[in-house]
C-alpha cells in the first residue's frame, strides 16, 4: 500500500469499535428482538443500521432493529388503515417489553425515540452503554417497504430499512470490504465536527452511489467527497436507493456542507499527489482527520513557539526557517523583569 492507504489503516484503527461493547450491543438486540416477536400482532422483526451493515465505529452506541406487525390485527393502524396514529401502540409495546427486557437487563429502562421504543439498559461494559431502538412498522398495501412512525408529528412515513440492509450489503466481498471501510472513515470525518453536517445514512448511500468497483480506500474516499460536494453545489437530491422515502437532505445548510466535502476532497488528493512523502501526507490527511492524524506542519510550530517561550536566544535554523543562521532573543511578557 502507498503511505495514504497506510494513515487511512492507521486510521481505522483508532475508530474500530471494540470486542466486548460490539458483542453486548448484539446480544441485547437479539433480546430485544426476540421478546418482541411474542408482542399479539407480531409478524417479523429485522435488524437495521450501522450494525447491520457492518460499519459501527468507536464508541458503539446503539443497536437498530423493527417490529413488522400483521395489518390484519391492527385493521385501523395506518394510512392504509382506518387513519389511527402510532403512538398508542408504540406506548402499549414498550409496557409489554420493559418487563422483559428487565428479565436479564434488571437496570434496563424502557423510552421512545422518534420511531419507537428504545431501551437503555444500565450495564456500561468499557465504558459504553449501548442502547436498542426498536421501529414499529407495518406493510405498505401499495408500493415497497413499509410504513413507520414519525412519534414527534404522530404521523406514518414510507420507508424500507431491510431494503437499505440489503443494498449496502451488495456486492462482491472485495466491494463490500472496501465501501465499509470508507463509510467508517466517512463518519469519522463527520464526527468531529462540533454539529455533524449529514446524517450517517447520507454519508453510507453516497458510498453506495459512488464508490465503485475497483476502486482503493484512499481513492473511493475521494470520490465520495468530491462527487458528493458536486451534487450539493448543483442543488441536485439525494434519493432513497430503496425508491421509498422522501430524498435525504443534509443535517446543515447544503452550502456549509458542501464546502466541508470539497475541502476534505481537496485535501485527499493532495495526498494522493504526494504519496510517499510521509510529511506532506500527513499534512493533508491532518486536515481531513484533524483528531486522528499528527499534522507536522502544526507540530513544528509548537515546537517552535515552545523554543521562543524559553530564556535563550534560539538560531532561526531550530525553528525551520531557511538562509543563514540568526540567533531570536526569547519574547517576554509585559512587566517581566530580568
Amino acid at each position: 500500500m502507498g503511505t495514504t492507504a497506510d494513515m487511512l489503516a492507521a486510521i481505522r484503527k483508532q475508530i474500530d469499535a471494540e470486542a466486548e461493547p460490539l458483542t453486548a450491543v448484539r446480544t441485547r438486540l437479539a433480546l430485544v428482538r426476540k421478546v418482541a416477536i411474542g408482542y399479539e400482532g407480531a409478524r417479523r422483526t429485522y435488524a437495521s443500521g450501522s450494525l447491520a451493515v457492518h460499519t459501527m465505529n468507536h464508541p458503539v452506541t446503539d443497536g437498530d432493529s423493527g417490529l413488522v406487525l400483521d395489518r390484519r390485527c391492527y385493521p385501523q393502524l395506518g394510512p392504509e388503515g382506518g387513519g389511527e396514529h402510532p403512538q398508542e401502540v408504540v406506548d402499549d409495546l414498550c409496557k409489554f417489553l420493559g418487563p422483559l427486557v428487565r428479565e436479564e437487563y434488571p437496570k434496563a429502562r424502557v423510552c421512545t425515540s422518534k420511531r419507537g421504543p428504545k431501551f437503555y439498559f444500565g450495564s456500561p461494559i468499557n465504558g459504553q452503554d449501548p442502547t436498542v431502538d426498536m421501529v414499529v412498522a407495518l406493510t405498505r398495501r401499495e408500493g415497497n417497504g413499509l410504513w413507520i412512525p414519525n412519534l414527534n408529528k404522530n404521523t406514518w412515513e414510507p420507508s424500507d430499512p431491510e431494503g437499505h440492509v440489503t443494498l449496502l450489503n451488495s456486492g462482491t466481498a472485495s466491494h463490500r470490504a472496501i465501501r465499509r471501510k470508507i463509510i467508517r472513515l466517512a463518519k469519522a470525518w463527520n464526527k468531529q465536527f462540533d454539529k455533524p453536517g449529514v446524517s450517517s445514512f447520507m454519508l453510507s448511500v453516497w458510498a453506495y452511489e459512488f464508490v465503485e468497483p475497483g476502486m482503493g480506500v484512499a481513492d473511493g474516499l475521494r470520490t465520495l467527497f468530491v462527487k458528493a460536494a458536486a451534487r450539493l453545489k448543483a442543488h441536485q437530491a439525494t434519493p432513497d436507493p430503496a425508491e421509498v422515502s422522501a430524498n435525504l437532505k443534509p443535517l446543515l445548510p447544503a452550502e456549509n456542507v458542501q464546502r466541508r466535502l470539497q475541502k476534505a476532497g481537496d485535501a485527499l488528493e493532495e495526498a494522493l499527489l504526494a504519496d510517499g512523502d510521509e510529511d506532506s501526507v500527513a499534512a493533508a490527511l491532518g486536515r481531513v482527520f484533524w483528531k486522528y492524524v499528527d499534522n507536522p506542519k502544526t507540530n513544528q510550530l509548537a515546537a517552535a513557539v515552545q523554543l521562543l517561550s524559553g530564556r535563550s536566544a534560539v538560531p532561526t535554523t531550530a525553528l525551520g526557517v531557511a538562509g543563514p543562521a540568526v540567533l531570536i532573543p526569547p519574547t517576554r511578557s509585559y512587566g517581566d523583569v530580568s
